[in-house]
């Protein structure tokens, strides 16, 4: 379905790219995920929902994608987030491993077909560093650890476009993460220190730990191949750590290490960049706990074109809930229509609304032209159920293709939850008779009792519509 048709703005050479599997029919995804030492944050989930996007519409075209996404559960971070909690290192990690993917079923991400913890790979880093040294892309410092040398590597920096003769180097840099200006040699191995406490692992490189680089490199060439197709991150980790990835990797193997680099922009909150000082600091936990719908979080966050900044507000949290509403109600009242006119428009409206809703995706994710496509083509047959003109049939036939678009949005659910409770139904029919009686007290107090229970009612020329409503 349109599979030829799929372009991807490709981070690697700065312009959309024919999409082209390695494999025909068949695509292998690595996609860096959590450093579990917090929950993650909405800016972290911005990358996860986009990911899943591209996931879900590669499936939606009808690819078989074998998806690996990293745990990082060994890094500065997490060593010293757990001292300073003074809870055991594997009990804090655990801990917020199992709150991520807790949250990854709240916000409806499919999950990736594996999750290679870091600290489940050392073996592999450790080959992988063992390479590098005979090649002479790595050697060993005095305190014993080991350094990628950058300089031996000619293509470093083609990711993020740095060119390294025209910065200052300096000698090397031991940290995971590092700003921009700062091209070093950077951290394989870290020999043990005092402040690293009980982690650490006995190996042919000493006793240390790996760097944060390494490891994905280790799990993706492991669960991939050394040449796969689509990494993904946020642009935050194009330099230092995929730029770093590439490095240690096509120098270990002589080999082209990814195809299709994509990148999502930054996040905002009300405008401002996202911080606990001011304020505006988010976790899915926080903004769940303000009885906020998920599924409306998760619109919010994949309603910007990915390569944009997305302000993500309050305001726009509202938005998100209220065409999520608008959704079900549209397949809650296809489910209900009893038209019995043929409409000869029906098949030509929903191949058009197919082939635009594709094209839109086709076209390197273009979300806001897709959701337009869906919204105008709601609108249309809403016109149309308002005149009793949408048969059964018909009606079916447009149910299968949202239901074919909610694979890729993942913002509607069930659809049994678009539907009346018994309740409810019983109570209309009785609200029916009581205007059939004229008895308008009985009848307005049944609207009031339904208004309650999240159920807005409708009178219309042909008969009473109802809504689902957040209570």
């Amino acid at each position: 379905m349109h599979k030829n048709q799929l372009v991807f703005f490709n981070t690697l050479t700065r312009k959309k790219e024919k999409f082209n599997p390695i494999n025909p029919g068949k695509i292998r995804m690595y996609t860096c995920g959590p450093t579990v030492y917090d929950y993650a944050h909405i800016g972290n989930f911005r990358a996860f929902i986009f990911e899943d996007l591209v996931k879900r519409w590669l499936e939606y075209l009808g690819f078989e994608v074998f998806h690996v996404m990293n745990i990082t559960d060994v890094d500065d971070k997490t060593i010293k987030r757990s001292k300073k909690q003074k809870i055991s290192f594997k009990k804090f990690t655990n801990f917020y491993t199992k709150a991520f993917f807790e949250d990854l079923e709240s916000l409806n991400i499919k999950l990736a077909n594996c999750y290679p913890r870091a600290t489940e790979h050392i073996p592999e880093m450790v080959d992988l560093i063992e390479s590098l040294l005979s090649k002479g892309f790595a050697y060993k410092s005095k305190e014993k650890s080991f350094y990628f040398s950058i300089r031996k590597f000619d293509k470093y920096g083609k990711l993020s476009k740095i060119k390294i003769d025209k910065l200052k180097l300096g000698k090397r840099i031991k940290a995971d993460e590092y700003e921009k200006d700062q091209v070093q040699d950077f951290v394989l191995w870290k020999a043990w220190v005092a402040k690293d406490g009980e982690v650490f692992w006995e190996t042919k490189l000493g006793k240390g730990r790996p760097g944060w680089h390494i490891e994905c490199s280790a799990m993706s060439m492991k669960y991939l191949g050394k040449t796969f197709d689509i990494h993904c991150g946020g642009v935050d980790n194009i330099f230092p750590h995929h730029e770093n990835e590439i490095a240690q990797s096509e120098a270990a193997t002589g080999q082209k290490f990814v195809n299709y680099w994509l990148h999502n922009e930054h996040l905002l909150v009300e405008g401002c960049k996202m911080s606990k000082k001011m304020g505006n600091y988010y976790t899915l936990r926080d903004l769940i706990k303000k009885d906020i719908d998920p599924k409306a979080i998760r619109l919010l966050l994949l309603s910007t074109h990915y390569r944009a900044q997305l302000n993500f507000t309050f305001e726009g949290l509202e938005s998100a809930s209220r065409a999520i509403e608008r959704l079900r109600n549209f397949l809650r009242r296809l489910q209900e229509t009893d038209g019995q006119s043929c409409n000869k428009e029906i098949e030509k409206k929903i191949e058009i609304v197919k082939k635009d809703f594709c094209d839109a995706l086709n076209d390197d994710l273009n979300v806001s032209v897709m959701l337009a496509v869906l919204f105008d083509f709601i609108r249309e047959i809403n016109n149309l159920l308002d005149e009793n003109l949408i048969r059964r049939e018909d009606a079916e036939k447009i149910i299968d293709v949202m239901k074919g678009f909610d694979s890729v949005l993942g913002i509607i659910g069930d659809l049994d939850k678009c539907s009346l409770p018994k309740e409810a139904e019983i109570l209309i029919k009785e609200r029916e008779e009581a205007r059939k009686n004229k008895n308008w007290s009985k009848s307005d107090k049944i609207r009031k009792k339904l208004k309650n229970m999240g159920i807005i009612l409708e009178d219309t020329p042909h008969g009473i519509r109802w809504y689902l409503k957040k209570s």
